[in-house]
Parts: C-alpha cells; structure tokens; sequence
C-alpha cells in the first residue's frame, strides 16, 4: 500500500512512468469521457469524484486517471495494489478513513486490479463505500461484472476506456522523443514512418508503444547530432507482438464466440483470422479443437457426416504434434466447418429430449425394452414381446420405445440441407409406415 506516490519521479523510471500525464490536458486518449463537457471531466476537474470503477485494456490510462484525480482532489489519496494487499491491509486503511470522515474529512482509495481481490476482499470495502467513508476507484482489464461483486458494483459507476488508436499512439510518440521528462536529452532521430510502426505494433497499448520506443533509442546508433534509430533495431524491437489475452477472461470468451458465430455465418476468412488470433496469444490448441468439434455437431450434423471425421482428425492431429504445426490442421478443419451446410437438427432434438428428460425423471423404461439377464426379471415381464427389427419384412415394428406419457413424440426434425435431406426422406418412410401399422401414436399425444 502506498500513499500519494503516483507521480514520483526518478531518472531511473521507465519512460512510461516518466511521461505518465499530469493534467487532463496532457491525457491522450478516451475523449468520450475527458473531452470537454464530458462527465468524468467534470467530475474530475469539479472534485465531484463517486465510487468508479475504471474497466479497460492495459495500457489505456486507468491508473494515470486516477493519478490525475490524486492531484486534484482534496481529499486523502490512497493508492492500493489487488496483488500485494490482503484483509488486513484493508482493514487498516479503512480504519484511517473512516478516523476521517469523523473529522470531515474524505479519503479516495485506488485499487489497482481490483478483479484480483476475492470475494471476501471486496465485501470489506462495502461498508464503507456505503457509509461514506470511502469513495473507492478501481480499475480493471476484466469485465467487472463477472469479476466485482454485484453489491459493490451496484454503488459504483463504471467507466469504460478505449485502446488508444494508432494516430494517438504515434502522436504519444512523438511528444516523447521531445519531451525533457521523456527521451528529449537523447536528441534521438525516428523516421515518422517508424513512429507508425511502433504505434500500430503497440495495438493500443500506450505503455508498450513507449517502452518499445525506449528500447530502440537506447538501442539506436549514435550519430552526429544524437542517435539515430534504424529500421534493423525497431525490426528488433518489435519482432513479436503480445496480444492481447487472458485464457481465464472476457476476451478468452469473446474471441472464441467469434470464431463459432464466423463458422456460423459460412465466413471462412474472418474464422480463421480469428483462430490465428487465438493461437498466437498461446491459446492451447486442444481448447480450440473441442469447440470445433461441438461446432461440428451443434451447427452442420447430419447435413454433413464427414464435419465430424475431419474435426476428430484436427483434434487428434493437435493431440499429436501440438503448435505450432497442428495450426494447419485446425484452420483445415474451420475453413471445412465454415463451408459445410448447416442443421443444428441435433442441437434442437438433444434440448427438447433434455426438456422432457429433465421433467420426466421417474418416466420408467417400457418392459418390452429391457433387458432379463436374470429369470426374476424374466418372471417380471422384462422384455416380453420384444420384437427383434432385422427379422421384420421391412426391418420395422411396431414396437413402442418411447415412455406411455410420451408416446408419438418427435424430437429429431431433419432440414433439407446437405446429407440430411436424404435422412428426412429416410425418416418420413419410417413414420408412415408406423402410422400405417398403428405405432407411435396416440390421440393425447404431444408431438413438441
């Protein structure tokens, strides 16, 4: 836990942290909340600060807004780390602050990654977030639904922050090659175009854009007037990009939703941008398969047997040799699925089956169905007058298999796509056949 230690400057300090913003004036980025008449601005720059929540990727300015709340507010400014504090440490501060409130005094306390605090944790906070005696921003890379209590989400309100886009990156850039606080004293030379490389490679990411730039001029040839910066060191520089992913988190979810609802919309070229997206974040590739393989039941079915072979073959191929070469596979198998025809005729039949399954728990099974391993069971009627289909003319009976209270039920309803056409076709002989010899139906019955 530190208090007001924000803005502490030190040479030794990475340039990040050097060209943190001051002022409103000097923040890059999120005009839809700090731009002139916007709300955050106002409250910020009135001292009308309530419980925030700050929710964004990283790199955006979730701690430099508070940073800039810190300088302007009059109240007690506590900055808290979720990795570092426990109960006790919460305790302690809450304890101060509310000392403060009965001198009438205000404490803002900042916590840091509040999506790390469990839930016990955040309950702390509660009382004093509704008694006044806090007023608590946190920030997160988390969406704070899922990762902040509802009782105190319900008293704060969230802001959501932008990536920054390339052309404020590039400008970031720029003002830091010039800036005294930034890389000024270097006199370092950086061709615009490298600027935009940096900018775009940093994907939104104000920190990685300057830590990058830093690399490169501490890295870059000195020259007559200063250093220079070649194309080879920022090729250096930026020879990997660190997407961004977190496999326990929203974006986990949101890119691997993207990648289904691609395939759904027979778009092969935006479901395997998203694929690549996920397997160059380090997304384990097995994951990735076992969707594909729901997906090749859920969304194409009958319509195409073979969806499923090649998706077994794709995960069985990333079981085998892993990444990076069981990428070849998975795209194979995605582009396949995105082409297929579609039927979520399983999907629908497996949910209304579940349905009655589910409401039905003690529906017994038919004795003609069962099985008599034992002469009791036989004694019992199990399995009498069960009729063996292959020796049927027609390899049909009139067997009923379903419970009496479901009797003439239809879950499977086959679409006319693909392969699964020739299964309607094969299914509607069936049912008329039944129909003709008095099986499946009932005059009560409910055929969904």
């Amino acid at each position: 836990m530190e208090e007001r230690s924000l803005f502490e400057d030190e040479a030794s300090q990475p340039l990040a942290s050097r060209m943190r913003p001051r002022t409103l004036d000097e923040f890059v980025g999120q005009t839809h909340l700090l731009g002139p008449g916007c709300v955050l601005r106002r409250l910020i720059e009135e001292d009308h600060v309530s419980s925030m929540i700050f929710w964004g990727p990283p790199g955006v300015g979730k701690t430099t807004l508070a940073g800039v709340i810190a300088q302007r507010t009059r109240a007690a400014f506590i900055n808290f780390s979720a990795v570092t504090s426990g109960i006790k440490e919460i305790r302690a501060v809450m304890q101060r602050a509310e000392e403060g409130r009965r001198l009438g005094g205000r404490t803002i306390v900042f916590v840091d990654e509040i999506h790390r605090f469990n839930k016990a944790q955040q309950d702390a906070f509660l009382p004093f977030v509704e008694r006044g005696s806090i007023v608590l921003i946190g920030a997160t890379t988390e969406n704070p639904s899922f990762e902040v209590n509802g009782a105190l989400l319900s008293r704060c309100r969230v802001f959501v922050l932008k990536a920054l886009t390339a052309e404020e990156l590039a400008g970031l850039l720029s003002r830091a090659l010039s800036d005294p606080r930034g890389l000024g004293r270097y006199r370092a030379e950086v061709a615009p175009d490298m600027l935009n490389a940096i900018a775009s490679f940093a994907n939104g990411d104000a920190r990685a854009a300057l830590s990058t730039l830093e690399m490169a001029v501490l890295n870059g040839e000195p020259c007559e007037n200063g250093i220079r910066v070649t194309e080879e060191m920022l090729a250096q520089c930026t020879s990997r990009r660190s997407l961004l992913y977190d496999k326990g988190g929203e974006e986990h979810y949101n890119l691997i939703s993207a990648l289904h609802k691609s395939m759904r919309n027979s778009d092969p070229d935006a479901a395997v941008y998203w694929l690549a997206r996920m397997l160059e974040a380090g997304e384990d590739p097995l994951y990735v398969a076992r969707r594909v393989l729901r997906f090749a039941s859920e969304d194409v079915g009958l319509a195409d047997p073979k969806a499923l072979e090649i998706a077994v073959a794709a995960y069985q191929a990333c079981h085998f040799i892993g990444m990076p070469e069981c990428s070849v596979h998975l795209t194979e198998a995605v582009v396949y699925l995105s082409l297929a025809p579609r039927s979520n005729a399983m999907y629908t039949a497996y949910t209304a089956a579940r349905s009655d399954a589910m409401e039905q728990l003690a529906e017994p099974v038919p004795l003609v169905i069962r099985n008599a391993p034992t002469r009791l069971m036989k004694e019992l009627d199990y399995g009498r007058g069960y009729q063996y289909a292959h020796d049927a003319p027609d390899r049909l009976t009139d067997m009923q298999c379903l419970p009496d209270s479901l009797r003439g039920r239809e879950y499977y309803r086959p679409t006319e796509q693909g392969y699964e056409a020739r299964c309607k076709a094969r299914l509607e002989q069936i049912r008329a056949w039944r129909r003709a010899h008095g099986a499946g139906s009932k005059d009560t019955a409910n055929d969904g």
